[in-house]
């Protein structure tokens, strides 16, 4: 059964902010296609994407796209065409996602990881390339040549390192505050480094967007379709706007910080569409194969858990 307020929803959402198909494929690979196996067939792509939408040939245009980034890999099947991720696409797919499931959990231990470019030691192309991912993952310039975040993830880092072919050309540290000194809190560096007000309001426009549907999706009636249309737009405004959130530890946040409230809303919404929306996701995907593995355990991880 349909349910119409959440189809006026949609409408006016796909209205008044329609997404871009490249990037809302995206959105739809990390969140519905990686937990069944990271692969789908062309066909069955075409028909989740209708809703939206997007055509058959911007979704060919985009999928085109994606492959010549190296986010997508295209198979062959006499005349049908599969496209799965890419083995070096799926640690970055990995990571994206799980900075939108996880909980806010992180703590600050009192100190900073600080990248430091010496002199020429790292090629134009190689710093703007490695300046694109560290600025995506949170980290601020606080100083010429020098990055830093007070919650710095090692593994990731070293990670960005590696991809970007800079590994043993940068200096790497860990820095704290010396006992003793007359000196400006290290906290401090939170408000020079980084302006949230941009992602604030991200939040606040997010929350009030989506807040209306949980009255709605409680009331319930509403389809396979609808619930995936939703959680993809849900997922896909969520991603949008913690692209741009640097992602510190909860003590150095302002207050109140409106990304808390954000996941909570998300998280919501999320448990009440998930498993409606996965039974439209997975009689899509066998009605052009049959053999289309079930959604992955570690699905039910999301959000602190869905059930």
């Amino acid at each position: 059964m349909s349910n119409s307020s959440c189809k006026e929803w949609i409408d006016d959402f796909l209205a008044s902010d329609p997404p871009r198909s490249k990037s809302l494929v995206m959105t739809i690979f990390g969140d519905a296609i990686v937990p069944h196996g990271g692969a789908i067939w062309l066909g069955s792509l075409i028909e989740l994407l209708a809703p939206f939408g997007v055509n058959d040939r911007l979704l060919r245009t985009s999928v085109f796209r994606l492959a010549q980034e190296g986010w997508l890999g295209a198979q062959r099947d006499g005349r049908r065409s599969a496209y799965a991720i890419m083995p070096a696409a799926q640690l970055r797919f990995a990571r994206a996602y799980r900075r939108i499931y996880a909980p806010l959990q992180t703590h600050w231990d009192g100190s900073w990881t600080l990248v430091i470019g010496a002199g020429g030691s790292v090629a134009a192309a190689e710093r703007g390339a490695l300046r694109k991912e560290l600025l995506w993952e949170g980290y601020s310039v606080i100083a010429p040549g020098v990055f830093g975040h007070p919650s710095g993830d090692a593994e990731v880092l070293q990670e960005i390192l590696l991809r970007n072919g800079v590994q043993g050309k940068l200096y790497v540290c860990r820095a704290t505050e010396l006992p003793g000194m007359a000196q400006r809190p290290l906290r401090e560096m939170v408000e020079e480094g980084w302006d949230l007000s941009d992602v604030v309001q991200g939040y606040r426009q997010f929350i009030a967007r989506f807040e209306p549907l949980l009255e709605l999706l409680k009331a319930g009636g509403i389809d396979g379709g609808q619930a995936f249309v939703i959680r993809s737009l849900l997922i896909h405004a969520y991603r949008r706007v913690q692209l741009h959130d640097p992602q510190l530890p909860v003590e150095l946040m302002p207050e109140p910080w409106p990304g808390s409230a954000a996941y909570e809303l998300a998280r919501a919404l999320y448990r009440l569409l998930h498993a409606v929306a996965e039974e439209h996701i997975m009689a899509t995907l066998r009605r052009e194969d049959a053999a289309a593995p079930a959604v992955e355990a570690s699905f039910r991880q999301r959000f602190g858990g869905l059930d």
